[in-house]
């Protein structure tokens, strides 16, 4: 099965290619997501079978400021990806974000209503989930990662969050792209449990600080926890 991926320099991109021997992993200079006839020629050129389009801007802090260069990337470039799929008859799986959600109440399932979003990063990443249903056959998987190792002297112990190590969830994305043909919806949920920033830090920071999240300089969502019994049950029969 050809596989094209976006983003393959990326947290997750680098993962994948490791993970997934084989897999088309264009640079950005080669496909230009944002670049609608450039991604349409390398993917008439390629004829994947799936694209998994890991590609986004995800700082945070930093859509505040530039929302253009966010929007382009993380709406724009869905789009572009959408259209190419339907082109040339392949499965888009999209990766998005547990940041869909408000974080008021955390446990949220694939069938719960996302928003009100809090900050402009969730705002591309909600309306880049509709571009991406754009594509006749798609599969949309809402996870949360961070890198290796911790980056930050602080974190905050009042968000709580699924989310994990990029080599702890890799492998399972990789499971859910091989099995992409198989699994019957098109909305997944891939995370680890519930915990607190902050206790994630310290599994591999162990002097990291205790901090809010009114220290983030940016609004937070409190409690983006998500609910992943549709994947463990999926996962547990490939």
């Amino acid at each position: 099965m050809k596989i094209l991926l976006t983003g393959g320099g990326g947290r997750l991109g680098t993962e994948l290619r490791a993970l997934l021997p084989g897999i088309v992993a264009p640079s950005s200079d080669e496909m230009n997501i944002t670049d609608a006839a450039q991604v349409m020629d390398v993917a008439r050129r390629e004829q994947p079978e799936l694209i998994v389009h890991a590609a986004a801007y995800t700082n945070v802090g930093g859509a505040e400021k530039d929302r253009d260069t966010c929007w382009n990337a993380n709406v724009i470039g869905t789009r572009n990806m959408a259209a190419a799929a339907n082109a040339v008859d392949a499965k888009l799986i999209h990766i998005s974000t547990d940041y869909v959600f408000s974080g008021d109440t955390g446990g949220y399932r694939e069938d719960d209503t996302p928003g009100p979003v809090v900050n402009y990063y969730a705002l591309t990443k909600l309306i880049a989930e509709e571009a991406a249903r754009a594509a006749h056959d798609h599969l949309i998987i809402r996870t949360s990662f961070r890198p290796r190792e911790f980056a930050y002297r602080v974190a905050f112990s009042d968000v709580f969050t699924g989310q994990d190590y990029v080599d702890v969830l890799a492998p399972q994305i990789a499971q859910a792209i091989v099995h992409a043909r198989e699994i019957p919806h098109d909305l997944l949920h891939i995370v680890t449990e519930r915990k607190s920033v902050f206790e994630l830090a310290r599994r591999r920071k162990a002097d990291v600080q205790e901090g809010t999240r009114a220290q983030a300089g940016v609004t937070l969502p409190g409690d983006v926890s998500l609910d992943t019994r549709r994947w463990r049950q999926l996962s547990s029969k490939f």
